[in-house]
Order: structure tokens, then sequence, then C-alpha cells
């Protein structure tokens, strides 16, 4: 009954253009322990990625590795990434007898929600990738999630993969039961004066951290320029040259996390070539630094979401020169209190300005940006008609949107009505 009234709620849901979460919540109301139900028979067992940042495309990555060593593998493509999303996703995968005919699940988990998945099913492996301040008025402070995601892992059954270089997950290493493999993902040393940008300083504890000495099992970043790098697992064992499709520093280190739990997960049957084909063949997700062909010209669109996430954003992406529309909205995907803007600086916009702000919050980005004399040229509060006049009046102008969550949605869904782009979800079966 549940699966039935599930299918019913996705095409009714997927008729009015409605959200990815929706069919999920009728089934939770019909049967609490639905997922425990679909879940129980996966040989390859359940793997959680969760962090602040780079969930949905680190769980793209993951997937893709997998499924190119022949693994058939069920994930929650949507990034919708609450347990209801997760239900939501499974539905179009379910027979009616409720059945999930996969070899495992990767699925990316909010923080929070990811405790929730493990009190109704235990994950056999946990990817943790990072912590940092977002949607203060869910998470509170950052140690409060650093504690939710200890108490992930002290569920896990299998095997725990965390962070070398965050201290706030490699900590997590002394909560991890005994009987489950820990391993790590991180940077060459070589590298490592450029994490500020990435992560939240560690500012909890009196003591000096030293993190472990990586191991031949643990995954670290070793760029070779801007663009190509490779994983290095010991001396003499690495994955790539690669390029990937999304640019930055962040990209590359989603991809080493991707990577090292492929290996954890794959053990003796991972093949080095084999992930490397697979990661340079992976598209950015949704709104991750997307490019979309508009009108001949590329349309950029990227999530920001917390300083951490906006500076690194304007670090990858904000020193070429296009045109700029930033949209933020403070709904409760993206976090009610906007304060986390004046954590950012907006110098590298000075030069061209912006265009455009819009959303709930278009004149508090107007003010922000003010601030650090960022000219706007126009505020316009409606995101469709903001959008409307960006693609007017710069048609033939190369073009950015800097965008939380919900405002990232909504103008996706309508950048795919004009341009016959792929809905959300599609993209994991192209």
């Amino acid at each position: 009954m549940a699966v039935a009234a599930g299918k019913m709620a996705r095409v009714a849901s997927r008729m009015r253009g409605g959200g990815s979460a929706m069919p999920g919540l009728v089934v939770e109301k019909l049967d609490p322990r639905f997922l425990s139900h679909a879940l129980a028979d996966l040989a390859g067992g359940v793997v959680v990625v969760t962090g602040t940042n780079g969930k949905t495309t680190t769980t793209k990555m993951l997937v893709a590795i997998l499924r190119e060593h022949g693994l058939t593998v069920f994930t929650n493509p949507t990034g919708s990434n609450f347990t209801r999303g997760v239900i939501s996703a499974m539905l179009s995968e379910l027979s009616l007898s409720g059945r999930l005919k996969a070899d495992l699940a990767v699925l990316e988990l909010d923080e929070a929600h990811a405790l929730k998945f493990a009190a109704e099913v235990r994950p056999t492996h946990s990817l943790l990738l990072n912590v940092a301040r977002d949607q203060l008025d869910r998470f509170a402070e950052i140690d409060h999630t650093a504690r939710l995601l200890g108490e992930l892992a002290a569920q896990t059954t299998t095997g725990v993969v965390l962070n070398l270089n965050d201290s706030f997950v490699s900590r997590i290493a002394g909560r991890v039961p005994d009987g489950v493999l820990v391993t790590y993902f991180g940077v060459d040393p070589s590298i490592a004066d450029r994490l500020p940008e990435l992560q939240e300083a560690d500012v909890r504890f009196e003591d000096d951290f030293t993190p472990p000495e990586p191991t031949d099992a643990d995954g670290l970043l070793k760029p070779h320029d801007e663009r190509s790098f490779e994983v290095r697992f010991g001396a003499a064992d690495q994955v790539g040259p690669m390029v990937l499709n999304q640019r930055g520093l962040a990209a590359m280190i989603n991809a080493t996390a991707a990577t090292s739990t492929a290996r954890a997960l794959l053990g003796s049957e991972f093949r080095n070539a084999t992930a490397v084909a697979a990661l340079e063949r992976v598209q950015p997700p949704f709104g991750r630094g997307e490019i979309i062909n508009a009108d001949g010209q590329p349309l950029e669109l990227v999530l920001v979401k917390n300083p951490a996430g906006f500076t690194v954003a304007l670090s990858t992406y904000g020193n070429t020169p296009v045109t700029t529309m930033v949209a933020i909205n403070d709904d409760y995907a993206d976090g009610r209190d906007v304060s986390w803007l004046y954590d950012v600086s907006f110098e590298s916009l000075q030069g061209r300005g912006v265009a455009l702000t819009s959303g709930v919050r278009a004149y508090d980005m107007a003010l922000r940006l003010q601030y650090d004399d960022v000219a706007v040229a126009q505020v316009e509060p409606d995101l469709e008609a903001a959008l409307e006049r960006f693609l007017a009046t710069y048609k033939n102008e190369p073009k950015r949107i800097f965008c939380t969550y919900t405002a990232m949605m909504a103008l996706r869904r309508n950048l795919a009505g004009r341009y016959g782009l792929p809905n959300f979800g599609e993209e994991a079966r192209l």
C-alpha cells in the first residue's frame, strides 16, 4: 500500500511541478519502517555521505566510480537529502513488493537527517566530509554539527572514511566502534596552505590536535596544476592524472573523498584506470558549477549556502570576466539566518559589479555588497522577473548566478523549461 500510494503521489507531484520529497512523506506516513524494509537485502550495504559542503557532488562521483566497476547502485540523485527525499527517489526503482534491486545504496544525507536515517537503517559505511557554519537556525554552531557526525560514525557497522585535514572530522576516529575500519582522505602536505579558504578554524579545544599520519590506505590529493591532479595511496599507487568537468580545488577534494571511499568499499576489486574514466565523465550536478547554453552564451549556476562555500565559489569562479547575478532566499532549506553573508568577502566582484540581486533577501544582499564597494545595477526580489531581465539585458555576454538552494531550484526549473535541460533526477540516468 505504501509503495502504491507513493508512486501515485510521485506522478501527481510531477504533474504539478512539485518538490521531490512529497511522495516520500506520503510513504512515511503509511509505513514508518519503510526504509528498513526496502534496504534490508542489499548485499553490498548502505553508504551514507554527509557533511556541510560537497555532499551532492561527492555522492555523484562515488556512484559513478562504483557503477563503472559494474555494480548496480541505488542513490538519491535529486539532492533531496532528507529521509523522505531518499524514499521519493527510491519509488521509481521499486516493484510493488517494495524490494530494491541493487548491489548497494549510496545516499547523500543532511547532517541531522543522517541520524534519523541511522535510527531506521544502520549504515555499513559512512563518508564524513567536513564541518562548517551552515543554517545556524537548525544546527547552531559547528561543534553541534561535529557531534552529529560523531554520532553517525558510532552507528556505522563496517567502515568510516574521514577528512584528515578537518580536525572536527578527523577527531571523530575516537568515536568509531571497535572492529570498524577507519580510513582517511586529505591533501598532500605541499598544498596544505590552501586549505584555510575551504574550512573553518577549530577553536573548540585547548589542545593542539595532530591528525594521524596517513597510511597507504588513505587517499591524498596531489594537484599537477589548476586542472590536473592525482590521488595518491602511498608512494607507489596513484589514481590519475585526471581532469574533471568541474573546476576548483573543492571539486578535486570531493573526487579524492569519492576515490578513497570507493577503494575502501571495493578492496582488491578497485581499478585505478576505471576510477579515472568514471570521474572524468562526471558532469557537475545541477547548480554546482553547471554550465547552461543560454542563447549561445554560457550561463553558470553556482550554489552558495554558507561562508566557506561562498568564499570557495568566489575564488573558483569569481575572477573571470562575466556578468553576475546573486539570488538569496531564506527559506527553511536555505537557513533563515542570512547574517553569514557578512563573513564573506566580495571584493573580487568590485571590478565589474553585480548586475542584479534577487530572491527574498535581494535588498539584504545589495546592502551587503555596498559595504564591500561592489556596485549593484538593479534589485529585483522576484526570481522569475529577475531571470527574465538578466537574460534579456545581457543576452550577448557570459553570465553567472550565485544562488542559495531554493533560489537555485526555482531558477534551474525555469532554465530547464527555456532550454530543454534534464529535469531533477533525470541527470542520473544520462
